[in-house]
């Protein structure tokens, strides 16, 4: 009867320790697959599919920006730094809040990037 009691705390930790692994496991793969479709996104606005970029992207940036008003500003933004030399991941981490978004799931990725004009 012992046994069982001191075991159970045993067993729980070995619980939460497992838990936690695979929510890391889960995050890590969240992070591997945004870093995809990041790259896939970025490879439309490098290509000046504006449009398409627009259409793609979440709501949380669709909705305060009318389509027009969006291809305006990142062409006017993009253009000018010429084609893309190079893009390197420099950091990719999930979060569950961002400054000025709502709480929820999130993947924040940092590139450096080189242009042929800047």
């Amino acid at each position: 009867m012992r046994r069982f009691f001191l075991s159970l705390p045993i067993c729980a930790i070995i619980f939460l320790v497992g838990a936690s692994g695979a929510m890391a496991q889960k995050r890590q793969s969240e992070v591997e697959a945004a870093t995809h479709a990041a790259i896939s996104w970025l490879s439309l606005v490098d290509a000046g599919n504006y449009d398409e970029v627009w259409s793609l992207s979440s709501s949380l940036m669709r909705n305060p920006v009318p389509q027009a008003e969006f291809v305006r500003a990142v062409s006017a933004a993009r253009e000018p730094l010429g084609k893309l030399v190079s893009r390197e991941l420099k950091d990719a981490h999930y979060a569950e809040t961002l400054p000025g978004a709502p709480e929820g799931h999130y993947v924040v990725l940092r590139y450096t990037t080189s242009f042929e004009d800047k």
